[in-house]
């Protein structure tokens, strides 16, 4: 009974921070435009991204993302645009959402440049009420539930160089509520704010180090904090760690196939009592760069 009662417990938290927070990435690194459309184009080459992430193995309803992102700089000028599709399965809740992402970078030092970033988001809602045990089955609020779609607009800085960047963003400006037909709130999508920075530490010819971190803050929600630490061999091999503050640990790999293609995986052990009724979180992502360069990943593998 106890174990039943937590599981309940569980899911509902789940379920609130999901009407409160966006999806959550361990290699968030590898594919920025999602927090930061400033980042778009900055890797200078077309950049294709896919991730798959299965969250609480085990844990019925709990989170299930997949991602699709394109993002490129825009022949010789000082332009980027990117474009993500997010879907988000939670329970009874499935969610969709489309982002197009411009950017617009300058030069102020001979090492770095500054970009900036719009966000223009489609974000379909829908509440699936037939995977609801409802004890009041004449209950207003679970009558008549329909896919909301709710636009938004966001924004973002990034500064870099080959071996350092910060960021600052705001995906969403505005706001959003998710009604039914009797105007009965179900969920609301907050505010986000975000904090990025990291460096590549040249240890050897054939090993570079990587610190990253990353800072979430969402009204009523519990900070996230990120802290990640990545190494580099031979250009082609990547291996790390990864604490998320009062959440999860880490263990991230990747692996450079070739000048084009990159392979990454990583897996969370949470660090609170949910551990012990799932078995981790799961998330694989594939990434293709129309390159032609000899190294696409060092020294600037971010």
């Amino acid at each position: 009974m106890k174990a039943y009662v937590i599981l309940l417990f569980s899911f509902f938290i789940s379920v609130l921070c999901y009407s409160q927070q966006d999806s959550q990435y361990t290699q968030y690194m590898y594919n920025t435009t999602l927090v930061n459309p400033a980042y778009a184009g900055s890797r200078e080459t077309v950049s294709v991204f896919l991730l798959h992430r299965n969250q609480w193995v085990g844990l019925d309803g709990a989170p299930v993302t997949n991602n699709f992102s394109i993002n490129t700089p825009l022949g010789d000028s000082n332009f980027g645009i990117g474009l993500n599709f997010v879907n988000d399965e939670i329970g009874p809740v499935s969610e969709n959402e489309i982002s197009a992402d411009l950017s617009y970078f300058v030069p102020i030092s001979e090492n770095f440049k500054l970009a900036v970033g719009l966000k223009a988001t489609a974000n379909l809602f829908h509440l699936d009420v037939n995977k609801l045990r409802i004890f009041n089955p004449a209950d207003p609020q679970f009558q008549n539930v329909k896919t909301e779609f709710s636009p938004n607009i966001g924004a973002g800085l990034y500064l870099y160089s080959n071996k350092t960047y910060f960021g600052l963003s705001v995906p969403t400006l505005f706001e959003s509520y998710r009604y039914n037909d009797n105007n009965i709130e179900i969920t609301k999508q907050k505010m986000h704010y975000y904090f990025i920075a990291g460096h590549v530490f040249t240890l050897s010819e054939n090993i570079d180090f990587k610190p990253a971190f990353l800072s979430k803050i969402v009204e009523g929600a519990p900070l996230q904090a990120d802290v990640t630490a990545n190494f580099l061999f031979f250009d082609k091999l990547t291996l790390g760690v990864a604490y998320r503050w009062n959440a999860a640990v880490s263990a991230l790999a990747g692996f450079q196939i070739s000048n084009s293609w990159f392979i990454g995986y990583g897996y969370d052990l949470e660090t609170t009592k949910l551990a012990n009724y799932n078995f981790g979180s799961h998330e694989v992502f594939l990434r293709y760069e129309f390159t032609n360069k000899v190294k696409v990943s060092a020294p600037r593998f971010f």
